[in-house]
C-alpha cells in the first residue's frame, strides 16, 4: 500500500469514525466500501474489523454508563453460534455477494413497525439479533441495519442504543478478525501497522461523533440514520449488480 493511499485511508478512518460516533453504523459501511476498492475481500473485511474494534471500543467506553449488559449477554451467545456455523462450513466471501447483501440491508430500516415486532431487550430476540447480525458481519463485513431493527423499536434512548450496539460490535468485529485469521492469511504485518496508525484517528473521530450525538434529538437520530444507510445501500447494490454484469 503506497504512502498516499495510507494517508487517504487514515483520513477516511477519522471521518467514518465520526459518522459512526453519531449514528452507530453508517461509518462502518463507508469504511468497508473504501477498503474493498484497494484490498482483496477477506483482507478488507479483516482490516475493517480491526479498525472497527478500536472505533466501537472507544465509543462504548465514552458511553459505558449507558450499556445494557443483559442485552449484551444474549447477543454474544448468538454471535458465537453464528461464528461456529460459518467456521464449520469454511465460508469464504466474494466481492459481488458482499456488495449485493450490504446493498439490500437498508430495506430493513424501512419496514413498517407492525411487520417486525423485534425488541433486543427480550432474551430470545437478543439472541436472534446476535445470531443474524453476527453472521452477516462475519459473512459480508457489516451488519448495521440488521442490528438497528432490533433496537429501533425498544424503549431505549439514543445514548443507550449507541452504547449497547457499540460494545456488541466490539465482540462481533473481534470474532471477524479471529475468523479470517484462522481461515485465511487475511492480514500481513503491514496491514497491522496500518491499523495501529489509524487507531488514534478512529478514537478521535469517535469522540467527535459522540459530542455531536449529545446535541441530537431521538427523532433526528432515527430519521438521519434511515436516509444515510439507504444512500449507502444504493451505492453497494449498484456496485454489486455491475460486478455481476461484468462491468
Amino acid at each position: 500500500m503506497t504512502p498516499l493511499v495510507s494517508i487517504l485511508l487514515v483520513c477516511v478512518v477519522f471521518l467514518t469514525s465520526t459518522l459512526s460516533g453519531i449514528f452507530g453504523m453508517a461509518g462502518g459501511m463507508v469504511l468497508l466500501a473504501g477498503l474493498l476498492v484497494i484490498l482483496p475481500v477477506a483482507t478488507a473485511i479483516a482490516i475493517h474489523g480491526a479498525i472497527q474494534i478500536v472505533a466501537n471500543g472507544s465509543r462504548a467506553w465514552f458511553s459505558r454508563q449507558f450499556i445494557d449488559w443483559r442485552i449484551i449477554a444474549t447477543m454474544v451467545a448468538g454471535i458465537l453460534t453464528a461464528a461456529t456455523l460459518l467456521f464449520l462450513v469454511r465460508y469464504q466471501p466474494d466481492l459481488a455477494t458482499v456488495c449485493i447483501v450490504v446493498g439490500l440491508m437498508p430495506i430493513l430500516v424501512w419496514l413498517p413497525k407492525s411487520w417486525l415486532r423485534l425488541d433486543a431487550s427480550r432474551p430470545a430476540q437478543g439472541f436472534l439479533c446476535g445470531f443474524v447480525s453476527g453472521g452477516l458481519n462475519l459473512a459480508v463485513g457489516v451488519a448495521g441495519p440488521s442490528i438497528d431493527i432490533f433496537f429501533i423499536r425498544t424503549q431505549m434512548d439514543r445514548r443507550k442504543i449507541i452504547a449497547t450496539k457499540a460494545f456488541m460490535q466490539v465482540i462481533s468485529h473481534g470474532a471477524k478478525v479471529v475468523f479470517y485469521g484462522t481461515t485465511t492469511a487475511a492480514m500481513a504485518m503491514g496491514d497491522w501497522v496500518l491499523v495501529a496508525i489509524a487507531a488514534p484517528f478512529a478514537i478521535a473521530g469517535t469522540n467527535l461523533g459522540y459530542q455531536v450525538l449529545q446535541r441530537m434529538s431521538d427523532d433526528g437520530f432515527r430519521r438521519w440514520t434511515r436516509w444515510i444507510v439507504t444512500v449507502l445501500g444504493a451505492f453497494y447494490l449498484t456496485r454489486g449488480i455491475l460486478l455481476l454484469a461484468g462491468a
